[in-house]
């Protein structure tokens, strides 16, 4: 009996065992597979870590503000009976925009020429007298101050006739008009607005401290939300001669540089500006593409495509090894330190140098270490200056 239950427990410990083995082999199988397992080579393209020079610039807001501009308004009290435009048209320096009721000024015309007509005859029969010696002095100057009293009425009626003929009194484009046909109007009514925005001007201010380096015929760059595909190009005109007590800033105005007569009519008087100026020294920089950064809480950083470091010899590992894709380069998370951004690139100012190559785009797959493989299919295209295409 004590020979079988022997027997039984070693037959038991030979499965258990046989058991055991096994799963020890595969899992060492299994280790092995895992330490030879490679990942594939993370498709991603590249950009070169290039040197540029950037001017140097200061940014500010501004105001855009018509060459001229005025609101056009009536100089004499009287009825509308005629209106030569309807809003929103370009005209030029003479057009007749409005005519009031003349009636009364023509019909005091007529008498007062009536007036000068007499009085004119009357200083001819006077003046044959005088120099007859029939009549003093006296009479003959009474006569010709009538003939000046009357010339001088008719002349103050045709003014009036005039002035009830409003004219633009420069080129431009009328805004809204705010009268109508049958209206009375009375002295500084406004009409319509006309201003003319060929060229068209920017108003900013600067601090004080900024007056050393910016001088008259420095060359501005304006933007707009009101034409976001365009930078308009300009130069500093006119600087004020006080600066702001309470702000301390000086007030700079630039001259934009004529443009086509559709993107005039898209800047408006008032209209918010964004200036940079752009000084004459220029400095040295080391930029790369900004979907090359990878932006973090903790640091940003980039991946450097490189060979893998060899290991070194005691040193401790830390994570699976480098790898290396078809080129022999792999992904090399290095920290930078960011400065100035213009367009599609960013200035770096520590962490990387001229001509090392980092990944451009895919940098959300990688990690550090990973095998890349780098090509330019589909590739983005970054620029200093990017422009929106539209759809």
């Amino acid at each position: 009996m004590i020979k079988r239950f022997f027997l039984a427990i070693v037959a038991l410990l030979l499965v258990v065992g046989g058991i055991a083995a096994t799963k020890v082999f595969q899992i060492q199988d299994l280790i092995a597979a895992g330490e030879s397992f490679s990942q594939p080579p993370i498709v991603v393209s590249a950009a070169d870590v290039e040197a540029a020079q950037w001017e140097t610039r200061l940014s500010t807001i501004g105001t855009f503000e018509a060459a001229q501009g005025v609101v056009i308004t009536a100089d004499l009290s009287g009825r509308v009976v005629n209106l030569n435009f309807s809003g929103g048209e370009t005209v030029a320096a003479g057009d007749l925009l409005v005519e009031q009721d003349t009636a009364t000024e023509s019909a005091e015309l007529s008498a007062a020429e009536a007036d000068l007509a007499l009085a004119q005859r009357n200083l001819n029969r006077v003046s044959s007298l005088y120099r007859e010696r029939v009549i003093p002095r006296s009479e003959f100057d009474q006569a010709r101050s009538a003939v000046a009293a009357a010339q001088a009425r008719v002349d103050s009626i045709g003014s009036g006739l005039d002035k009830k003929q409003i004219v633009a009194p420069f080129a431009g484009r009328l805004g809204l008009k705010l009268v109508d046909i049958g209206q009375d109007l009375t002295k500084g009514v406004p009409i319509v607005s006309l201003q003319r925005v060929d060229p068209m001007l920017v108003n900013f201010s600067l601090p004080q401290q900024a007056l050393a380096s910016v001088e008259a015929g420095l060359t501005v760059e304006v933007t707009t939300d009101a034409v976001a595909d365009k930078v308009f190009n300009g130069t500093i005109t006119a600087i004020d001669t006080q600066v702001d007590e309470s702000t301390r800033t000086v007030r700079v105005q630039a001259t934009l540089e004529t443009a086509s007569e559709g993107e005039d009519y898209r800047l408006l008087p008032g209209m918010f500006a964004k200036v940079d100026i752009l000084l004459p020294n220029a400095r040295e920089v080391l930029m790369i593409p900004l979907t090359s950064v990878s932006f973090n809480t903790f640091g940003d950083s980039v991946f450097v495509l490189d060979e893998p470091p060899a290991p070194q010899e005691g040193a401790p590992q830390r994570g699976p090894p480098p790898q290396a894709g078809p080129d022999g380069l792999s992904a090399l998370q290095q920290f930078v330190q960011l400065g100035e951004r213009r367009g599609d690139f960013v200035e770096v100012t520590r962490g990387l140098e001229a001509g090392q190559v980092v990944a451009k785009d895919g940098v959300f797959k990688l990690r550090n270490g990973a095998a890349v493989d780098i090509t330019e299919e589909g590739a983005t295209n970054p620029s200093l200056n990017p422009k929106p295409q539209n759809s």
